[in-house]
């Protein structure tokens, strides 16, 4: 079939399957509970309603879109790992893996966006690495290195090395990556999951031709945020 298809077919994801049971069986207990057993000042129908807008908006964080990257061919093309915008764009120096000067491209995902997490090229899995951290607002420059993180980093078939880094933020209080050492990945693949508010870092060689800019909105496995050398 290839990539030239585009799916554009909805689901949820299965990290949201037991929250959106479980909270579906509290709304319609307090409901039933305010119906049939409690006097409420409050008309019925205005808690019906609030109880349907809270669900929705449950069901719309846990929306998983079924995307396949657009282009045949994805040699040294960085793709956006996740729907969100651009918060930051700037050569930092990276000291947990790489230990020199990169590019950092990061992309901030508020409650509305789907927070499912693709890998942002083709390749191996070089290292996973998860650090405990602090929950700070995801946007704030330190929250890249103090917050709760999950760090990938992936090897390209051309042998050049790139790293996602997932980070929890205000809300946040779950990170699920799916990434292995040794594996192989690719673009159109999942590679994680962050609960309610966060945040993805990509950090990229010097000299990357960086396709996006500050504010830009992107869509995951869809927008080319980057061309390596």
């Amino acid at each position: 079939m290839g990539r030239l298809k585009k799916l554009k077919k909805i689901r949820i994801h299965r990290e949201g399957t037991h929250t959106l049971a479980g909270s579906l069986l509290l709304i319609l207990t307090v409901n039933a509970v305010l119906y049939f057993g409690l006097e409420c000042k409050i008309p019925f129908y205005i808690v019906a309603v609030i109880s349907i807008i809270v669900y929705g908006i449950l069901v719309n964080f846990f929306r998983c879109p079924i995307r396949l990257f657009g282009q045949e061919d994805t040699e040294k093309i960085v793709v956006a790992p996740a729907d969100g915008k651009i918060v930051v764009v700037e050569e930092v120096e990276e000291n947990e893996y790489f230990h020199d000067r990169r590019i950092m491209v990061s992309i901030f995902m508020s409650l509305v966006n789907v927070h499912a997490n693709w890998y942002p090229v083709d390749g191996i899995v070089k290292m996973v690495k998860h650090q405990n951290g602090k929950y700070m607002k995801a946007w704030l420059p330190k929250a890249s290195t103090d917050n709760e993180r999950s760090t990938v980093v992936i090897e390209t078939p051309e042998g050049v090395e790139i790293m996602a880094r997932q980070i929890a933020g205000a809300m946040a209080r779950r990170i699920v990556t799916y990434a292995e050492p040794g594996e192989e990945c690719y673009i159109d693949e999942h590679m994680g999951f962050i609960k309610f508010g966060s945040r993805v870092d990509v950090f990229l060689p010097l000299g990357t031709e960086i396709f996006v800019k500050l504010g830009q909105l992107t869509t995951g496995n869809q927008t080319v945020i980057a061309k390596l050398k």
